[in-house]
């Protein structure tokens, strides 16, 4: 099976609590827990990261479909959260709500939701995802 992504993401920590350096091919991102769990609130937590993830991919794919429909919609926004419940079996709930700077008729806006849950990340998240560790 072909890797999605060209490098690996690559990522390390040292002794400083909770930091962590990820790179990609061109970038570092570091990483962080807030303060009021022991981190230095450097940068984002894994679940901030996660979220910014779907956000990105649901934002790009609405953009590449507005733009070959040619529809004036100037801007996109986009707002996340997530819950989670453990009762047996732990269930995570993602909150996506998406917005635009203009008014939207409803029957684009029913379009552009059936687009945003066809973004990439989306479909990972909605199937089955197996997680490989090795040491």
């Amino acid at each position: 099976m072909e890797n999605l992504l060209e490098n690996n993401i690559e990522g390390s920590i040292g002794k400083q609590k909770y930091l962590c350096t990820i790179t990609w091919r061109n970038g570092t991102l570091l990483m962080d827990e807030p303060e009021n769990v022991g981190g230095q609130n450097i940068g984002p937590d894994p679940f901030s990261t996660f979220l910014a993830s779907l956000a990105g991919c649901t934002l790009s794919t609405l953009r590449m479909y507005i733009d070959r429909k040619e529809w004036d919609i100037p801007e996109i926004n986009i707002s996340l959260n997530l819950t989670q419940e453990n009762s047996g079996e732990l269930v995570t709930t993602i909150s996506r709500e998406i917005t635009f700077s203009k008014d939207v008729s409803e029957e684009i806006k029913e379009r552009l939701l059936v687009i945003a849950e066809k973004c990439p990340v989306s479909k990972i998240l909605k199937n089955k995802v197996l997680i490989n560790t090795k040491i």
